[in-house]
């Protein structure tokens, strides 16, 4: 899936649910939602007796496990079928094709262009940062 063609995904669930907050979307699209310890893994999601499942580190942080659970909601979504793991400090650096999907995804889901377009002389860090998220998301920004 090309870029612009995540960033049209994205806009048709935020307009279609009014959010852009992960958590409500999974509730909306039937994603059950577990936290708990998962060691070095951020979280991941498995589809699982036909079931879509996203787990989260309990140890991340608020915007950390925003983030990631974004990036996990977007793989419930385009890699339906697929188990993935989001690696702490690694996913956001991986190269395969499902992963920049769901990092696309989730750029486009947490980072608005509006605020963007209302903030014309920060940086791409300064963005993220304002927004609450590691600069390194900038990059999948379309």
């Amino acid at each position: 899936m090309k870029a612009h063609d995540v960033k049209r995904l994205v806009a048709y669930y935020v307009k279609k649910y009014e959010t852009r907050n992960p958590f409500v979307l999974a509730e909306y699209l039937n994603v059950e939602v577990q936290i708990g310890p998962l060691g070095s893994r951020a979280g991941c999601y498995m589809f699982l007796k036909n079931h879509k499942c996203i787990f989260l580190n309990e140890d991340l942080d608020e915007h950390e496990r925003t983030l990631v659970m974004a990036h996990e909601l977007a793989h419930s979504i385009m890699h339906r079928k697929e188990n993935c793991y989001f690696i702490r400090n690694k996913t956001l650096m991986l190269t395969s094709k499902i992963e920049i999907e769901a990092n696309t995804f989730a750029a486009e889901l947490l980072i608005p262009d509006k605020l963007i377009a209302d903030n014309p002389g920060l940086t791409k860090a300064q963005i993220a940062w304002l927004a609450g998220f590691d600069a390194r998301i900038m990059e999948f920004k379309r």
